[in-house]
């Protein structure tokens, strides 16, 4: 099955723990602390394979977890870092931030993409060593990993996109072009999914064909298979407008050609400024009169026509041969550049912490301090000492000050409560 949207949650790796240990040895008097770093969490990659064709893979599956890192050990043995996570998807897969659209990554290229980066891993009680503080018992615990929920959408990467109303020849042109093998009969919708085929030409130049599924009068709002296909054709350095031009179920190809048209700006203006060639098929069943009267409608639009018969390749290759000269001039495949996450509206520093009274009491909290407090041995003298330097230097004592606290009033940061003292 086809599947070109898919929505994710991707979870890197937290960063390990630090660790509090001693080194104890036999003869070795006062060791003092040895406890070794944890290791970095692993990290989210994304990479294009180009044996992929669909986003099939995530159909059933949504949740994707990178290892977290090894937690520090004693006699200063750092923990392992977490290994990271590689997902593969299709080529010309587009990341967006799902709250937000914001693109996070565009795969079009082999260069693999970080997109959640692993959390780093926490000191151990070794670092924290100094000649006033010989005996630390805390370390620092690891930061979590990044995590983002994704919209994936596959754009198919493509030189040429043949767009038109179904069942006016597409896949039969694209057949005989290229080694593509879509299926083809006379009825509507018989395709139903993009089909890409490599079309060569005589002087060794080669292009990528997509047959983009049929498009009908309202397929920008949904109607057919709507926006579901439209999006393949974002990526065309080129558009081929294929019509029956001899309007052989009853409609007026002037009339598709308008439709058509009009519902590749309404999805997308820049689709209306891209260059377009128009073939005109099946000219078996139509008279000169009709062709030449279509030819007329389209050069007045200031559009090349080409009159085919795409079934015996009949005048295809002088088609061919002028996509080929167009494609050598046109800029290449449409990258989509990665937009960086917005700036909060109110700069803070990673130190920021929220201080209100309740009940007599001042409550301090703040995501850094929670997981300082996690390091803590607030049974020891040194660790009890070591938390009052860092409330000094990252501003929570001058926060409280600031909130009104006075000597002897009682102060809560979450499971610690102490009285304040100057």
């Amino acid at each position: 099955m086809f599947i070109d949207n898919a929505r994710i949650r991707v979870i890197a790796g937290k960063g390990g723990d630090g660790a509090v240990a001693f080194h104890r040895e036999k003869y070795v008097a006062s060791g003092g602390p040895d406890g070794g770093d944890g290791g970095r969490g692993g990290s989210v990659v994304f990479q294009a394979d180009a044996k992929l064709s669909t986003l099939s893979d995530f159909r059933y599956r949504h949740k994707f977890a990178a290892e977290p890192g090894e937690n520090g050990r004693g006699n200063r043995c750092n923990g392992k870092g977490g290994k990271d996570l590689v997902i593969r998807v299709p080529r010309g897969t587009v990341l967006k931030d799902a709250a937000t659209g914001r693109i996070v990554a565009d795969l079009s290229t082999d260069e693999p993409q970080v997109v959640a980066r692993g959390g780093r891993g926490g000191w151990g009680n070794a670092r924290f060593a100094t000649a006033t503080r010989q005996t630390p018992r805390f370390s620092k615990p690891g930061a979590p990993g990044e995590t983002f929920d994704l919209q994936m959408e596959l754009k198919l990467l493509a030189d040429v996109g043949l767009v038109g109303y179904p069942n006016v020849g597409k896949s039969t042109l694209v057949s005989v072009v290229s080694e593509a093998k879509p299926e083809v009969a006379n009825y509507h919708f018989t395709t139903i999914t993009p089909v890409l085929g490599v079309v060569r030409l005589s002087d060794r130049r080669s292009f990528v064909m997509a047959d983009i599924p049929g498009l009908i009068e309202g397929a920008s709002e949904g109607a057919g298979l709507g926006h579901r296909f439209l999006r393949h054709v974002e990526r065309c350095r080129l558009l081929v407008h294929v019509v029956d031009v001899s309007g052989s179920e009853g409609r007026d190809p002037k009339e598709d050609f308008r439709i058509v048209n009009a519902e590749l700006k309404k999805f997308d203006t820049d689709l209306a400024e891209r260059p377009m060639l128009v073939a005109g098929n099946k000219c078996d069943l139509a008279d000169d009169g009709q062709i030449a009267d279509f030819r007329q409608f389209v050069e007045k639009q200031g559009y090349e026509f080409f009159p085919i018969i795409a079934a015996i390749r009949y005048q295809v290759d002088p088609l061919l041969n002028r996509i080929g000269e167009l494609l050598s001039k046109l800029p290449p495949v449409r990258r989509y550049e990665p937009e960086p996450a917005p700036i909060p509206e109110t700069p803070g520093n990673c130190n920021e912490v929220t201080v209100r009274k309740e009940n007599g009491a001042y409550t301090v909290s703040g995501d850094w301090l929670y997981q300082t407090m996690r390091s803590i041995n607030f049974a020891d003298e040194d660790g009890m000492r070591y938390f009052d330097g860092v409330l000094e230097k990252t501003g929570v004592i001058d926060a409280l000050r600031r909130a009104g606290v006075r000597e002897g009033d009682t102060v809560k940061i979450y499971d610690l409560a102490f009285n304040f003292e100057e």
